[in-house]
C-alpha cells in the first residue's frame, strides 16, 4: 500500500458525486501479541486455499466484501490477478462449514520481514457470531510462523464498524490516518447497485 500522501489542510472538501471518501487507518504489530481463546467453533474450520480459480476467488471475495465496498480484486485483470493469488509467498484460508466457503483470509509475505493482512472477511451470516476471532487467530499464529518482524493491516469507515476496533483488540495498532477518495464502483457497473445500502449513492440533479 502506497502511503505517501501529501496532508490535507483542515476544513471540508468537496468530493464529486461519482466519487467515495474514506478514512484509512493504518495498524501494525511488531511482536506476536498472546493468543486469545476461540469461541465455540459451531462447525467452522479454518483450510488453506491452495491455487484458487479466478471465478472460485471472485466469488468468496464478492460475497464477503461486497457489502462494505471491495472492488480492487473484482474488477482485477486476470493475468494481474493470477499473479498474486499464484504467487507462493501469498497464501489464502478459507472459513468452511460443510463443505462451503464463509470467509477469506489473505497473508502477503512478498516483502521480507513483514506481512500484510491482505483481506479478511466473512459472510453476513458470520459476523457477530465470534468467527471473527477464530480467523485472526489462525492470521496471528500464520503470520507469526514466518521469521517477520511486521505484521499490518489497513481498515476504512466503509468496512464494518466494529472492524477498528476488533482489529485493535487483536493486538494490532494504529500508526497512520489517511483519506482515500476513489470512484463510486455501484455508478459504474463494477459493483451491483444496491451493494452497502449504509452508504448511499449520491444522484447529480
Amino acid at each position: 500500500m502506497d502511503t505517501s500522501t501529501t496532508p490535507l489542510p483542515a476544513g471540508y472538501h468537496d468530493v464529486a458525486d461519482t466519487m467515495l471518501a474514506t478514512i484509512v487507518t493504518c495498524l501494525e504489530m511488531t511482536a506476536r501479541p498472546a493468543p486469545r481463546a476461540n469461541p465455540p467453533t459451531d462447525g467452522l474450520t479454518v483450510e488453506r486455499w491452495h491455487s484458487p480459480s479466478l471465478d472460485d476467488y471472485r466469488a468468496l471475495y464478492r460475497r464477503v466484501g461486497e457489502d462494505w465496498l471491495w472492488v480492487s480484486r473484482a474488477v482485477m485483470a486476470d493475468d494481474a490477478l493470477l499473479a498474486i493469488i499464484e504467487d507462493p509467498a501469498v497464501e489464502i484460508y478459507a472459513m468452511m462449514r460443510d463443505g462451503e466457503r464463509l470467509g477469506l483470509l489473505e497473508l502477503d509475505f512478498r516483502e521480507a520481514g513483514q506481512c500484510e493482512l491482505s483481506f479478511f472477511g466473512l459472510d453476513q451470516s458470520l459476523i457477530g457470531t465470534g468467527a471473527g476471532r477464530i480467523l485472526m487467530n489462525v492470521a496471528i499464529e500464520k503470520a507469526w510462523e514466518k521469521p517477520i518482524q511486521r505484521f499490518w493491516v489497513h481498515t476504512c469507515h466503509l468496512d464494518h464498524p466494529a472492524a477498528l476496533a476488533f482489529y485493535q483488540r487483536s493486538g494490532f495498532k494504529p500508526y497512520k490516518r489517511m483519506v482515500e477518495i476513489f470512484e463510486d464502483p455501484r455508478q459504474t457497473g463494477k459493483l451491483r447497485a444496491d451493494a452497502a445500502q449504509h452508504f448511499p449513492i449520491l444522484k447529480s440533479e
